[in-house]
């Protein structure tokens, strides 16, 4: 069996380079970075370090590495044969390698079964982005798409921070993990990939794992930067810092369990096992890394809009979800491309129009105000 993994970063060589490897599958990694590409065509194997309870390390081989920039006919060669392709690329570089998956499907034998593609992103129906991408690129002249292609969606959950100098290819990552993907477009050849988890209906995990592990991770970060606190570790152990991350959780809760209806006690019990994460020592993940790229963090249907929203909508009004929105309002590290955007709205836009660029609500909805009064707010500060 071979897989062509996009994205040759440490969540695709920890994660799911990972995962794929254990289940069997010869890995082909593609990604743009030359530098690293280079490395991983001369190394024969690279560890992955598991870190936490019950720590581990496990060496990964019977890989091959391409760069699908300058050897693209290589990387759609690759896929004409393949069984499976995945990608940890980013919610934003799809598009990019849509074109070489669509080059890569038409090439493909009649004889094959469908290739079977997922897109294990930080992004809610992330393969179906993919999948708009790839019909975008599509020849209409060629086979229908969806004879040679099965697109399913996943919700993919491991912290895989920022690595220390020297590791080179290995690859420092907490224990835990969570590959769910929706078995429903597979029907009877769902794909053996046992560190996965195949269910009926993603939806509910989907968002379970954004606003839980997603929402939390964000708030640790950015009330841990106001509080001039580097690690995410550091800010957990911080009382204030614990409970308003705690708070934000609870709000969360809330409209999972009524939404969906998990089981409030079982969505508790996922809870404190995502704030256990979060306390993680082992792991050396900052603020800054977690909180980078606020302005997509606060997106109408990210991990604090989203959720907010929605209780505004249900007429519960958020307070703990409205205070790490105004942290993130205040997240100004100069190194981050969106924070200095974000800055630069701040000040450009009056109020409400800064309200609608960052989140996208109507000034009808009910949460409009209550953000409006945050930006207002910050902007005083100026």
């Amino acid at each position: 069996m071979k897989a062509v993994h996009f994205g040759a970063g440490n969540i695709g060589r920890g994660f799911v380079g990972l995962l794929l490897h254990e289940a069997g599958y010869e890995v082909v990694f593609a990604d743009v970075a030359d530098a690293l590409i280079s490395q991983l065509a001369s190394a024969s194997s690279y560890d992955v370090h598991e870190v936490g309870e019950n720590p581990a390390v496990k060496t990964v081989d019977r890989f091959r590495a391409l760069n699908s920039s300058t050897q693209e006919a290589a990387v759609v060669e690759e896929i004409s044969t393949a069984d499976l392709v995945t990608t940890a690329v980013g919610p934003h570089i799809l598009k990019f390698v849509a074109p070489v998956i669509a080059r890569g499907l038409a090439a493909r034998e009649p004889s094959l079964p469908p290739l079977q593609i997922m897109a294990c992103e930080n992004a809610i129906n992330a393969t179906h982005l993919l999948q708009v991408e790839v019909r975008a690129a599509w020849d209409d002249s060629a086979a229908d798409l969806d004879s040679v292609a099965v697109f399913a969606n996943t919700a993919v959950d491991r912290i895989v921070p920022n690595q220390e100098p020297g590791q080179g290819l290995d690859v420092t990552v907490e224990t835990f993990h969570e590959w769910v993907i929706d078995r429903t477009p597979f029907g009877d050849h769902v794909p053996d990939i046992p560190g996965a988890t195949f269910v009926d209906d993603l939806g509910p995990y989907i968002e379970r794992k954004l606003f839980t592990v997603n929402t939390g991770h964000a708030s640790a970060a950015y009330f841990g930067y106001a509080a001039g606190l580097e690690k995410i570790s550091e800010a957990m152990a911080d009382p204030s810092v614990a409970a308003k991350v705690r708070a934000v959780l609870e709000e969360t809760k809330e409209l999972l369990v009524a939404k969906h209806g998990f089981v409030e006690a079982e969505q508790e019990a996922y809870v404190q096992k995502i704030l256990s994460r979060f306390t993680n020592p082992y792991l050396p993940d900052t603020v800054v890394r977690v909180g980078r790229a606020p302005l997509r963090k606060l997106g109408r249907h990210e991990r604090f809009v989203g959720p907010a929203a929605e209780l505004a909508e249900r007429g519960v009004t958020p307070v703990a979800l409205l205070e790490a929105m105004s942290a993130a309002l205040r997240f100004d590290d100069g190194s981050d491309d969106e924070a200095v955007e974000l800055a630069n709205m701040l000040s450009e836009l009056d109020a409400a129009a800064a309200v609608e660029r960052i989140t996208e609500l109507p000034p009808s909805h009910p949460l409009f105000p209550a953000i409006q009064k945050l930006i207002e707010d910050r902007k005083a500060e100026a």
